[in-house]
């Protein structure tokens, strides 16, 4: 979604930080009570899409939201920086990118901004939820928005997910440097990169429409003990429940 130039970066600073708490703006929210994802369309009027908008986010991903199309393209990837820090902004641990990463989608280059975590995770495929879920976003030059989801299924510990929670602030808007190269990074993901796409949203309030989802059918792992101490450190489950789908298709 191409947005007009007022709206640019205001838009694309809430994403990238997650939530306006983490540089002091904003109506306060949460996961939990009268602030939890359930109320978030009521709690201030530019929220209003979290509860009137059509194309939200996350969804489960199943065959009857599917259109095939064979001649999808792949996601060029392009991860080149590290990353510099990791901060706890009260909602989620969100590692902060170096600039010169991108990726490149409809012939477009959308920039690495940061990834972040949800456990469980956000989107389901098939009904079946993971126990965590990581976000890479990115922005392009003109203010649009793509997000690559990875889901960690439980298995043998992950090394970049270990490097990551040892440092990791337990203080809420505290930020620590970290250091993860993009070999690292790269390492990540699965070898194998197909994806499921589809039109959404943030899963954060203002929950503004418009952004790319691109959510890999690979999976990487995570061991329980690693989740435990995840929720030990955000306190709380931090994914929204899935939406409605309505007139949407998902890319195959």
């Amino acid at each position: 979604m191409k947005l007009g130039k007022t709206l640019v970066s205001g838009f694309v600073a809430t994403l990238l930080s997650v939530t306006l708490l983490a540089d002091g703006h904003g109506t306060h929210w949460g996961y939990t009570g009268h602030e939890g994802a359930e109320h978030w369309g009521d709690l201030a009027p530019e929220y209003s899409m979290c509860k009137l908008g059509k194309s939200q986010s996350p969804i489960n991903i199943d065959k009857k939201v599917l259109a095939c199309a064979n001649d999808s393209e792949k996601i060029k990837f392009n991860y080149t920086a590290a990353s510099k820090e990791v901060v706890n902004n009260g909602h989620t641990i969100q590692v902060n990118i170096e600039d010169g990463s991108s990726i490149n989608v409809d012939g477009i280059e959308f920039a690495l901004k940061q990834f972040h975590f949800h456990t469980p995770s956000e989107n389901q495929i098939e009904g079946q939820s993971f126990p965590l879920e990581v976000h890479f976003v990115h922005a392009s030059k003109d203010g649009q928005l793509a997000v690559v989801a990875l889901m960690f299924e439980g298995g043998a510990a992950n090394e970049l997910i270990k490097k990551t929670w040892e440092v990791m602030p337990k203080e809420v808007d505290k930020t620590v440097p970290l250091v993860i190269s993009a070999k690292e990074m790269n390492g990540l993901l699965p070898q194998n990169r197909d994806y499921y796409r589809f039109s959404g949203s943030l899963t954060t309030p203002p929950c503004s429409e418009g952004v790319r989802w691109l959510v890999l059918k690979k999976y990487a792992t995570i061991s329980a003990a690693q989740v435990e101490e995840f929720l030990h450190t955000v306190h709380h489950e931090n994914n929204r429940p899935i939406q409605p789908i309505n007139a949407r298709k998902v890319i195959n």
